[in-house]
């Protein structure tokens, strides 16, 4: 029966009908006759879509759209083939490199039917079936997304676990997708611990945090960890420059490298300021009205940045000692509305870059650093020297912390500027002492400073903790004299007045310089144990096992064989023989024999003390001394004239021992020897 009416149609539902139509409504009436007048209206202008900014418009809907994440991918497109999926996931990582976005992307690969609705869990979800339409417009009911940063109670986990006890309503597999776990108290990870160890069937877990460190080990031994790590520069740079081309941009390449440091690994962190960038620069057109590229002058200007050009110029003259430019330089971005902070910050970071770029040469051809960075920073890679580079940078982490702490960070910034120029034309302290002790070849007479002179002429003050009067050389070093009057200074650095004959010199008179004392000649080691004693005061491990386990064979100098015990020290031969070379300056050839030799020394001492002790209890006074006192023991027997190892003299070695012991009465007293009477002939 078809219901052609209200009237009917409320018989045949029994339901009351509608009352009858009284006329036209106020707005009209619908069913007026096409021959009344009507007034032509404009159509309804449709409402303006609103902005997507790019990190949510680009962010990845599979995952071969993930960038800097291969391992991951590997590891889950492996997982899907063979149908190995874990029931929970964690997924850690600094902000913005794709923990909740690989959270979704699993979610939809878990629930995707494909176009036809008969597929099945797969790495590569279609996009277009229900689930996958409904996963990505964030309104699929099994899809469950919580923030632990707002639900942080046990309450907000028993929802969880209460909802995993029903089966899914619409997909596959109910997927609880927690973001920030570490924020969850420590109660509500006890009550989660349970369902965690063992879900349902239809039930997965993806957690995701910036904090791993907080998340207990027994939540952590529950699920599949996945590490995903900070995107390359390189990686971010052309994943921008694509973003950029599909929105019909265009970016010079230091800008776009310009904007992935700055992103400092994080794409969401980048797509932000690209989206910054774009708003800032894209109305900007030539004269003959096309667009203009962003530049890197624009990137900098908006991140606050110095130039990175004005910054290599700043550290060129840091390092060569020209504070007036420095400070001109300082000057120009603080007009500019630069923050000399950050400034002081980027010449650490290009610090770092030079000293990457001195220890690891292959990245001057590499693509990670801009074409600009690497000329420059390979020339001055080239001309500095690592302690430079280090003093540099120990100066400049010193610095900023001070810059923190003051009252103006301009003042405090220029301050450590005019430090840096100040001891940029001085050695570092390990050059200045080799220098100063002769240890390099030039003697202590070399030339100190090489290269630029010193500015202005006026004291530099160095780290080196020593200061030195020196002459002005012929070929413009300063060259210290053998006493080069060395004294602490108040401020810790190194003072070089230059005293050249041309300057007046009559403030203050000179000193007159005592002659050098001629330098000792090497020693000369004569007998095995000379050799022994002259290792104490160098190397105290080596010399106790040379007094202790080893054996002498043979000394013929410049060649000693030796047997060591199997309890030596290994490499003994060639560390005694390293020694000897480098201190008496004579080609020494220590070799391991395995002849038996002769005892050690600490065995030959031990033997004398023996018969020291056999001949001091064989004595009359001793043995009348044991009589009367059955229960006296004998103590240690010394012998003054022994050496430190407790042998004879050398020159007396036939001699082991004196004829005869004479003993004091016990009741003696200790008389020194300034009281005795030297012509005393009793």
């Amino acid at each position: 029966m078809t219901v052609s009416s209200d009237q009917d149609r409320a018989e045949a539902d029994d339901l009351p009908a509608p009352p009858p139509d009284d006329g036209p409504g106020l707005f009209g009436d619908a069913s007026a006759p096409t021959s009344a007048p009507t007034v032509a209206t404009a159509p309804p202008a449709s409402a303006p879509v609103p902005y997507r900014v790019l990190a949510r418009k680009y962010r990845p809907a599979t995952l071969d759209d993930l960038i800097g994440q291969d391992s991951t991918v590997r590891i889950l497109r492996n997982a899907f083939a063979l149908g190995r999926v874990a029931h929970a996931f964690m997924l850690t990582g600094v902000r913005g490199v794709g923990k909740t976005t690989t959270a979704r992307i699993i979610a939809r690969a878990l629930n995707c039917v494909g176009p036809d609705g008969t597929g099945g869990p797969t790495a590569d979800p279609c996009g277009v079936c229900a689930n996958c339409v409904a996963i990505l417009a964030d309104r699929h009911p099994d899809v469950l997304e919580m923030d632990a940063a707002s639900r942080t109670g046990v309450d907000d986990v028993r929802e969880i676990i209460e909802a995993t006890r029903f089966r899914p309503m619409q997909g596959r597999m109910k997927v609880f997708i927690i973001d920030e776990v570490h924020m969850l108290s420590r109660n509500a990870f006890n009550a989660l611990l349970k369902t965690l160890e063992e879900p349902p069937a239809q039930v997965t877990f993806v957690f995701a945090t910036t904090e791993l460190r907080k998340v207990p080990v027994t939540v952590l031994s529950r699920c599949q960890r996945f590490d995903l790590r900070r995107v390359p520069q390189a990686d971010l740079a052309a994943h921008f420059g694509r973003i950029a081309q599909a929105e019909g941009v265009a970016c010079t390449p230091d800008a776009l490298a310009l904007i992935a440091r700055a992103a400092d690994g994080s794409v969401r962190d980048g797509l932000s300021l690209l989206d910054q960038a774009i708003a800032q620069g894209a109305q900007t057109h030539d004269t003959d009205g096309a667009h203009v590229p962003i530049e890197a002058d624009l990137v900098s200007d908006m991140l606050g940045l110095a130039d990175r050009g004005r910054v290599f110029d700043l550290l060129d003259a840091v390092l060569a000692g020209r504070p007036d430019q420095a400070l001109a330089i300082t000057d120009e971005a603080h007009a500019r509305g630069a923050d000399l902070g950050v400034m002081l910050g980027d010449v650490l970071e290009l610090v770092h870059t030079v000293s990457r770029l001195k220890a690891l040469p292959a990245l001057r051809h590499g693509t990670e650093l801009p074409e600009a960075e690497r000329a420059r920073g390979g020339a001055l890679a080239d001309r500095l020297s690592v302690p430079v580079l280090g003093r540099t940078w120990q100066m400049l982490l010193k610095g900023l912390s001070e810059i923190e702490m003051a009252p103006d960070r301009r003042e405090a910034a220029e301050m450590i500027l005019i430090r840096l120029c100040y001891v940029a034309d001085l050695p570092p302290p390990g050059d200045l002492v080799r220098r100063l002790t002769g240890k390099d070849g030039a003697g202590a007479a070399g030339p100190m400073v090489s290269g630029a002179p010193a500015s202005a002429g006026g004291p530099a003050v160095g780290a080196a903790g020593m200061a030195t009067t020196a002459d002005s050389g012929p070929q413009g070093g300063i060259p210290v004299t053998a006493h080069g009057g060395l004294r602490m200074v108040a401020n810790g650095g190194v003072r070089v007045a230059d005293l050249s004959p041309a300057e007046p010199q009559d403030l203050v008179a000179p000193e007159p310089v005592p002659e050098p004392e001629p330098e000792p000649s090497s020693p000369v080691l004569t007998t095995w144990r000379e050799t022994v004693a002259f290792v104490s005061g160098k190397d105290a491990m080596l010399h106790g096992h040379l007094r202790h386990s080893t054996h002498l064979v043979a000394f013929t100098p410049p060649r000693i064989d030796l047997r060591v015990d199997r309890a030596g020290l290994p490499g003994l031969t060639r560390r005694l023989e390293t020694l000897l070379r480098r201190e008496t300056d004579v080609a020494w050839e220590v070799r391991a024999s395995t002849e038996q030799g002769k005892p050690t020394l600490a065995e030959q001492g031990a033997e004398i003390i023996q018969f020291h002790r056999a001949a001091a209890e064989a004595h009359p006074l001793v043995r009348a001394i044991f009589a009367r006192f059955p229960d006296a023991r004998l103590g240690a027997v010394t012998d003054h004239s022994l050496d430190d190892y407790g042998l004879p003299p050398e020159e007396a070695a036939s001699a082991v021992l004196a004829p005869d012991l004479e003993f004091a009465p016990l009741d003696a007293d200790l008389v020194d020897e300034d009281d005795l009477d030297m012509n005393d002939d009793r």
